[in-house]
């Protein structure tokens, strides 16, 4: 499996041994979008996403874990890419416009969650080559916990890349779902609830029987963003991160429930023209499908492309 990171982004993961952050740099800025759709959201400058606020770009999206404490992270980044001279200048002051996201993996008796710190780290170690699986924000990362941790399985961040008209559009996404994830195609439950003998309980079909056991409502929420380098308005990229979510209506069952803080963003870096922005709906809703089968089933199993340029790319392959 190949996985390009378009040009104009890094991707940068800290964590330890409970929990982590995975933040998507655009330091020159990038056009953002995003769409919520969970009743649980943990999330941090959504609003100046929608079209009708004057912002135009951002900086970075952070995707981090423990919960709200984890929105703590953001204010790490933000402090890195000021220190860089990166931000929105006003009044003599530069404010960088770091959007962000958590998922609810306060799964250890103690408080673990990402810090400020861990995502200045993240910053600093950020390149074109990011190690996805159960690093970063996929630490901590569970899947199907309708009876509880110990019936769940572990899961990750995902990644995945469509190219459409020359147009690269690449999904990260931390899959922390209370549903199952299924595989569209064969209609087969690759992660999820488990029951005592080892066999998936298959989530959807316990709820609508009214079969709720030991339910861990609150623990939950699946969050990604979409990176690409299209030229578009940021109508556009609100569009494609809703179109991010049929992705996850796809792969996870039951989905945007109120127990899950189901966020998706959008980033282009605006390198490349588009000429139907149908066909980046559809890049983003294969990509995000794909991303969400890749974080609980390939791991860190890929090979990363970062496209520098247009003529040439580095290769880089994961052990």
């Amino acid at each position: 499996m190949t996985i390009t990171i378009p040009k104009g982004f890094k991707i940068g993961q800290a964590n330890d041994e409970f929990t982590g952050v995975t933040v998507i740099l655009a330091e020159k800025g990038a056009v953002g979008g995003a769409d919520c759709r969970g009743g649980a959201p943990g999330t941090r400058e959504t609003d100046l996403l929608r079209p009708e606020k004057m912002m135009d770009k951002i900086n970075a999206v952070v995707l981090a874990g423990g919960s709200a404490y984890g929105l703590a992270a953001c204010t790490g980044v933000a402090d890195f890419l000021r220190e860089k001279g990166f931000g929105y200048g006003i009044a003599g002051k530069v404010v960088p416009i770091v959007c962000g996201a958590v998922i609810f993996d306060l799964n250890d008796k103690e408080y673990h969650y990402a810090t400020e710190g861990m995502g200045r780290k993240a910053c600093e170690d950020a390149s074109s080559t990011p190690v996805f699986g159960q690093n970063g924000v996929g630490k901590g990362a569970t899947v199907g916990k309708l009876r509880g941790l110990k019936h769940a399985c572990k899961s990750g961040v995902g990644a995945y890349t469509v190219k459409v008209a020359g147009v690269t559009v690449t999904a990260i996404v931390a899959v922390n779902a209370l549903g199952d994830v299924v595989d569209p195609e064969t209609g087969r439950i690759v992660a999820g609830t488990k029951l005592n003998d080892g066999t998936f309980a298959d989530v959807h079909k316990r709820i609508v029987s009214g079969g709720l056991v030991k339910a861990m409502l609150g623990a939950n929420t699946t969050i990604g963003c979409i990176i690409t380098d299209a030229k578009i308005d940021k109508v556009t990229a609100n569009k494609m991160a809703s179109a991010a979510h049929n992705g996850l209506a796809r792969t996870i069952r039951p989905v945007h429930t109120d127990y899950d803080g189901d966020t998706m963003f959008c980033l282009a870096s605006g390198h490349r023209p588009v000429f139907n922005s149908l066909l980046l709906h559809a890049a983003v809703t294969e990509a995000t499908e794909k991303a969400v089968l890749n974080a609980v089933t390939e791991g860190a199993r890929y090979t990363v492309l970062y496209d520098e340029t247009s003529e040439e790319e580095d290769t880089w392959q994961c052990e």
